[in-house]
């Protein structure tokens, strides 16, 4: 390997980034760090953004440091408030990688001459796809569909192929990272502090009643808010008379109504895509698709349409389908596209 080649690696102060520079460095590459200052959340960067000069110091190299913040809230954290507005179920980590840490960090690492870009996701490339991580339990290639496929050349992640415990061990075994090993795991929103309606509160009126109905369009009862649910909850809602649990089957944000019914009642097999990402030209084809993450990937047919849109046909029921999520395609464990969940 030619060892000028040089990599921009995202450093968060955690773990996962930390293991990925030092494994980077010893594979002989040129590193340098970038620590990403993306949301606002109050002492978040005091804590982190010292964590990853600590670990930028250890590893050799040098750490840079891009405020993002105005970004970050026009691209991911206003459509992240706007689409529960909405009444839909967002995916800002998504709109995150394609805008920002495989967006902003693919062109600041143009601008100082770095041939790579690294993180330390749990997933892997081979420069047209992106495939599932080795660790199922980590992978997190679901959030990572909406990458433009353009960049995939220049994309490195050294933990494709590694277990969570093993870089884990890495961590615990080198003096110096044995605090590093011990860290408490990010959570999956990472703007988020206690719960989304707690965040939402802030920007909008969350507490607002209204009436559940059912598919009848009958007043069956009261809820505290179409936002404080999402497409599946059964709970924090009444139904006048009801012996058995009910779901929330659809949410009505301009009439501030929800609609529920029985479990049997989620189930979709049909479901319409906007705002399409495709690593391939298939126009017409079978797959599988994951709905949700953390969700298995279920059997269908694709069908792609004009403007970036696309019908799914399901092979099997899927219960719990939301509007405003991702829906990704995989052909065994390799990517190949994805879209907005917009009808269901």
């Amino acid at each position: 390997m030619d060892v000028k080649k040089k990599v921009l690696i995202g450093m968060s102060g955690g773990v996962d980034s930390t293991v990925s520079a030092l494994l980077l460095k010893e594979d002989g590459y040129e590193c340098e760090g970038i620590y990403m200052k993306l949301h606002s959340k109050p002492g978040y960067h005091e804590i982190h953004q010292v964590r990853a000069q600590k670990a930028a110091d250890f590893v050799g190299i040098k750490l840079h440091v891009l405020d993002l913040q105005n970004t970050f809230n026009e691209k991911v954290f206003q459509p992240f408030i706007d689409t529960y507005a909405e009444g839909k179920t967002p995916n800002p980590c998504a709109l995150c990688n394609r805008n920002l840490k495989f967006g902003e960090m693919v062109k600041f690492a143009n601008s100082v001459g770095a041939d790579f870009v690294a993180t330390g996701h749990y997933i892997k490339t081979d420069g047209k796809y992106f495939y599932e991580a080795d660790d199922d339990t980590k992978d997190q290639s679901y959030f990572l569909f909406y990458v433009q496929s353009n960049i995939l050349p220049k994309l490195i992640f050294p933990l494709g192929n590694k277990k969570k415990v093993d870089i884990k061990k890495i961590a615990a075994s080198i003096e110096g990272l044995e605090s590093y090993a011990s860290q408490d795991e990010s959570s999956e929103i990472c703007f988020v502090e206690t719960t989304y309606t707690d965040l939402l509160k802030d920007y909008v009126n969350v507490d607002n009643v209204g009436q559940v109905l059912n598919k009848d369009g009958d007043i069956v009862g009261e809820h505290k808010g179409y936002m404080h649910y999402t497409i599946g909850k059964r709970k924090g809602f009444t139904v006048k008379g009801a012996h058995e649990p009910h779901y929330v089957l659809s949410i009505d944000a301009s009439n501030n109504t929800i609609t529920v019914g029985k479990k049997d009642e989620l189930s979709c097999f049909d479901v319409k895509l906007e705002h399409l990402n495709m690593f391939n030209d298939s126009k017409d084809f079978d797959t599988t698709v994951k709905l949700r993450y953390r969700t298995k990937a279920v059997a269908c047919h694709v069908k792609i349409l004009e403007n970036d849109t696309a019908v799914v046909t399901l092979k099997e029921s899927v219960f719990g389908v939301a509007t405003g999520q991702a829906a990704v395609f995989y052909d065994d464990d390799k990517l190949v596209g994805g879209g907005w969940i917009s009808e269901v």
